[in-house]
């Protein structure tokens, strides 16, 4: 269990699209540079968080709603509510071929809001404002949605506290523009707009992650919509940044919320939250990556390096950045998120789309000499 403080954790207004539609990836853009404001801080510390029971999956419905821009704006029709499952469904399906996915700027990419909703008995209405980036491939206007498209691996991603999926919108933009589905979930009680934002609700959002990814695999298997037949359900890897990152992890390695068939996961400055109940690392593991900043004082790399080591029965990978702070690396794309891109494409490219050439080219972008080093197998930085 962490005993360390996290501290000083940002909000960030919200950053989602004036409206849906295609967007040039960064590395056509790089000359742009984007100024973000910083506002309002976080007092709460693991290690004086009172634990709370984890969430529960079972005895939900849920109502999708699509927008063709931020949540807040022209919603379309509902889907009828359905049950919720209680253990969620494995992504283990007969997939599609070949896995177009590999290179940063290999497509243009489209963005899609979505907002879905899940009632439970024990946790009430939870809606879940989700943001899905993803390669732009539709076909002319006369064929049907779904025909002649490629399916593309889906990566589900959970941001910090306080934050949105826009404050990380370079990072993400670029993973789809390698060809991924990249879902940026928006957590109802932790968003970068909640009024009375609760640190402890945490606990339900493996939950809530687990609930996204089979909202979007179902969007995926119907006939019309922008996600019509899209997403390789076979494939589905899950990342997250600082409270996103425990998310995650604790869908890998934590026995309270383990998300099965995950191909994947990628946990930026992430920690073992001490309010899950359970056991972590007490079964085998699906390839995991670790970045963390050497120089972050909000989770600092103890954080990261005790779930690397931990993490003894699976790949892992460790990613050192040095000099750097908790948020430059992912939010924003100034030294050193260019290199957190490509090494977890690369990782992503390896283990989720199967299109890797080996730990070779992770090797090449995670090692620049004064600002990154990348080790792996237990092997310390």
């Amino acid at each position: 269990m962490k005993n360390s403080l996290r501290s000083a954790l940002v909000q960030r207004n919200w950053s989602g699209p004036a409206q849906g539609g295609s967007r040039t990836p960064r590395h056509a853009r790089r000359a742009v540079s984007r100024a973000k404001g910083i506002r309002g801080a976080r007092a709460a510390g693991l290690a004086f968080l009172l634990a709370v029971t984890a969430a529960t999956i079972g005895g939900a419905t849920y109502l999708v709603t699509q927008l063709a821009g931020p949540p807040q704006q022209r919603p379309s029709a509902q889907v009828p509510p359905v049950a919720r499952r209680s253990t969620p469904p494995s992504p283990h399906v007969t997939p599609a071929s070949p896995i177009p996915a590999g290179t940063p700027g290999e497509y243009q990419v489209a963005e899609q809001w979505f907002t879905f909703t899940e009632s439970s008995a024990s946790l009430g209405t939870r809606t879940l404002q989700v943001d899905v980036r993803f390669p732009d491939t539709q076909p002319s206007a006369a064929a049907a949605p779904s025909a002649g498209r490629q399916r593309f691996p889906l990566v589900v991603f959970a941001p910090g506290y306080r934050q949105c999926s826009g404050s990380y919108s370079d990072l993400l933009s670029e993973w789809a523009s390698a060809g991924y589905v990249v879902a940026g979930v928006n957590f109802p009680r932790t968003n970068c707009n909640a009024a009375y934002p609760d640190e402890s609700d945490l606990v339900n959002q493996p939950g809530d992650v687990a609930f996204v990814i089979g909202r979007l695999v179902t969007l995926s298997g119907e006939g019309q919509g922008a996600l019509a037949g899209l997403i390789d359900a076979s494939r589905v890897a899950v990342a997250g940044h600082s409270d996103g990152g425990d998310t995650v992890a604790a869908m890998a390695a934590m026995s309270c919320c383990r998300y099965p068939g995950l191909r994947a996961v990628i946990v930026l400055a992430g920690a073992e939250w001490p309010a899950f109940a359970g056991n972590w690392f007490d079964a085998p593991t699906p390839p995991m990556l670790f970045v963390q900043a050497a120089a972050d004082t909000v989770n600092p790399p103890a954080a990261s390096l005790q779930l690397y080591q931990a993490d003894s029965t699976g790949v892992r990978y460790y990613l050192n950045l040095l000099g750097s702070d908790h948020l430059a690396p992912y939010e924003g794309d100034g030294s050193p998120e260019p290199i957190v891109e490509q090494v977890t494409i690369d990782f992503l490219n390896q283990y989720l789309a199967g299109r890797g050439t080996g730990p070779g080219a992770m090797q090449s972008a995670g090692n620049v000499a004064g600002v990154a080093q990348l080790v792996d197998s237990g092997t310390l930085p």
